[in-house]
Parts: structure tokens; sequence; C-alpha cells
């Protein structure tokens, strides 16, 4: 990974496609916490586990003032299915040149199988009203994360 964010860092900014096609940007999310959470492929077993439990969580979130966004190198079509098979409330970016992801730190070299490629590292940044990186997660394991990135929420929501 060429690029791990520290807490204190200015969140890389961004402009990608959502899924239903708006140009989407960092500063969209000023004055209200962002989860910037990036999963390798819609609708896989670990992805969709992910992505359900924030969408389960939403509401907890939206009551902290924070937004959930997922990204991946999907299209905004495969995101759009992916958000109606599921009945997702948090909204998808499409980052088919992988710039969103590389800026992030979240994409890089994988090991399957013995093989190696380059791909999506789960990855979670937690970006407070100002624009600055809270928190980051890299690695994680899709189950459970969810709960993770809100419990940390309101660790820092109590220090704040």
């Amino acid at each position: 990974m060429s690029n791990i964010l520290q807490p204190g860092q200015k969140a890389p900014d961004f402009f990608v496609k959502d899924q239903h096609g708006n140009l989407i940007k960092r500063t969209d999310f000023s004055s209200q916490w962002l989860i910037l959470y990036f999963y390798p492929k819609d609708n896989t077993p670990g992805c969709t586990t992910e992505a359900q439990d924030f969408t389960h969580h939403s509401s907890e979130f939206s009551k902290l003032n924070a937004k959930i966004v997922g990204a991946s190198p999907d299209t905004e079509m495969s995101h759009c299915k992916f958000i109606d098979k599921y009945n997702l409330s948090i909204q998808l970016l499409s980052d088919r040149d992988h710039q969103l992801a590389q800026s992030y730190g979240a994409w890089g070299l994988k090991k399957f199988m013995g093989k190696e490629y380059m791909g999506i590292i789960r990855s979670t940044f937690l970006i407070d009203p100002e624009g600055a990186i809270a928190y980051a997660w890299y690695n994680v394991r899709a189950k459970g994360h969810a709960e993770v990135v809100l419990k940390k929420l309101r660790e820092l929501l109590s220090i704040a």
C-alpha cells in the first residue's frame, strides 16, 4: 500500500460518480461525519455482508450526523442493481479507474490462492466534519465491521 492515511491528515479530495451518475465530491459532506469504505465487488458474500451491516446501522450513524458511502470499481448500473437487490440505504461510488482507492491507500497488491494481483484492499475511513481523517482501518473483515466503526464514532464524539 503506497498511501497509508493517518488520523489528523486531511482526507484526499475526490470527484466521482455515485450509483445515479451524480458527481460527488468530498466537500459535499462538509459539516458532517463521513464513513467512506472501500470494498472489492458488488454482490459478493463479504461485500454484501458489509453493505447490509452498514445499512442495518444507518439510522444510528444518521443520528450521529454521519453519512455512509461505499466505493468499488463497479459501474453505476451494477451499484443500482446491488442496492435494489439487497434494499441498501447507502450511497455507492463508482471508482472505475481506482484513482479514489489509490488516493486513500485502498488499492494494492493482494494474494489469493498463491497468485498476486492488484485490487481493492477492504478499508474504511472515518472523516470528520472538517475533512480530516479521524480514523482509518485497512484490511478489515467485513462481518461486524459496521459495529466497530459505529463504536469508534461514538468514542470520538464523547471526546469532542
